[in-house]
């Protein structure tokens, strides 16, 4: 009997960008308190420097990051760079942000992220899987 695939989790470009933009805010916000923590006159400069760090960041790993996809079926998780994970080995299913954390026995941590749905991706994971948490 063949293993057909579930369902197929892509990144969604408009929460990646989400994602980025409260990167950088926290960035911005970090910058501007080391800045203000050593007495520099020139505090707005973290706000500039943070900014810039996330965007030139956000900007080169977009493309790597928005193709990464994972498909799930009643045997196994696949995802990029070749990971697979038996379905009988997840033992915990985590929100995290708009990512989901998935866990297996072995301790190893897979993160599915940028899911504009996340309740849904949540849900169709332990479904399959039958791990309630």
């Amino acid at each position: 009997m063949k293993d057909t695939v579930i369902a197929v989790f892509r990144p969604d470009r408009a929460q990646y960008w989400r994602d980025q933009a409260w990167m950088a805010a926290a960035a911005m916000a970090g910058g501007m308190a080391v800045l203000w923590a050593m007495g520099s006159p020139h505090i707005w400069t973290g706000a500039v420097g943070g900014l810039a760090a996330i965007a030139l960041r956000s900007w080169y790993l977009a493309s790597e990051e928005l193709t990464h996809e994972w498909r799930l079926s009643s045997v196994m998780l696949q995802g990029p760079n070749r990971r697979v994970v038996t379905v009988g080995e997840i033992v915990s299913i985590r929100g995290m942000g708009s990512s989901v954390q998935v866990v297996t026995k072995l301790g190893d941590k897979h993160l599915i992220k940028y899911n504009a749905n996340l309740p849904e991706v949540m849900a169709e994971l332990r479904r399959v899987t039958g791990v309630s948490g």
